[in-house]
């Protein structure tokens, strides 16, 4: 049976996250439009601004040849990434929430440029065209499986390759994760070589990556599938429930705020989503 790509429940780590955080998040963030306009809604917010901004610098160094990558500036770099977010834009309240906002992100551009340990190293690039890199979780269920993985580190000893995701946030990932059962799954399915090995880079801490140890790729599948079906499931029955019930979660309530009009909405981001602001 010939799929329809369209019409199958693409899952990611960030979807499946809100999904379990609250599935009513996951439906206002993930599913709902605004009858309006047509289009998705997000929330800006400090944190994620800063990630976002770090990453779109140290993730494009590989765009460049090996031997260009630390040529660049890569404080000018961030400054250039960082008026995207600045004021309201990336939300930030006052001024000195901003200012210590860039200025943490500025350390860890600092601490890459210092201390670029494998990002001096060849890359590997999985297909990445219209869409996230994706495949098929479960046709049977029509479910696809996409993601974007940081950092691929290609290690010519054994012709395989490492996963380095770049962490900007002040807690480590938990050990209960599905990122990495998420990542080894893309690469097992969109290319060939062996997964060596993986590693979170802590650059608000650390100056180097710090080791992980790969899940098992059939429990990583059996993990990822269970979750994917039970999202699957509430968008089926539009079982979209806080578990809080009606007073909501942290999750959730930003979200009815704008859905209330309680919310100041800034124009639509890169991803065509209307972006929001809530105090």
């Amino acid at each position: 049976m010939i799929q329809d790509k369209y019409s199958a429940v693409w899952v990611s780590h960030s979807s499946l996250g809100d999904f379990s955080k609250c599935p009513r998040s996951y439906y206002l963030k993930n599913v709902y439009k605004n009858p309006k306009t047509g289009k998705k809604i997000n929330i800006v917010s400090p944190a994620l601004s800063l990630g976002s901004a770090v990453h779109q610098v140290v993730e494009g160094l590989g765009a460049f040849k090996v031997e260009e990558r630390f040529t660049q500036n890569l404080e000018e770099e961030f400054e250039k990434a960082w008026a995207k977010y600045s004021g309201k834009k990336g939300g930030f309240l006052t001024e000195a929430d901003e200012k210590e906002a860039k200025e943490r992100g500025l350390a860890m551009i600092r601490r890459v440029a210092a201390n670029p340990g494998p990002l001096k190293n060849k890359t590997v690039k999985l297909p990445e065209r219209e869409m996230l890199p994706n495949f098929y979780l479960s046709e049977a269920d029509n479910i696809i499986l996409c993601g974007k993985i940081d950092w691929i580190e290609y290690i010519p000893e054994d012709d395989s390759i490492r996963v380095l995701d770049f962490k900007t946030g002040k807690n480590e990932e938990k050990e209960d994760s599905l990122q990495l059962p998420i990542y080894l799954l893309l690469l097992k399915n969109l290319q060939k070589r062996k997964v060596s090995g993986a590693a979170y880079w802590y650059l608000d801490k650390d100056d180097a990556p710090v080791a992980v140890k790969l899940p098992d790729v059939d429990k990583a599948f059996a993990d990822v599938l269970e979750k994917a079906k039970k999202v699957k499931e509430a968008r089926e029955e539009k079982g979209f429930f806080c578990p809080k019930g009606e007073k909501g979660c942290f999750a959730c309530r930003p979200f009815e705020k704008i859905l209330k009009g309680e919310a100041e909405c800034l124009g639509v981001g890169e991803y065509n989503q209307e972006l929001y602001l809530v105090n």
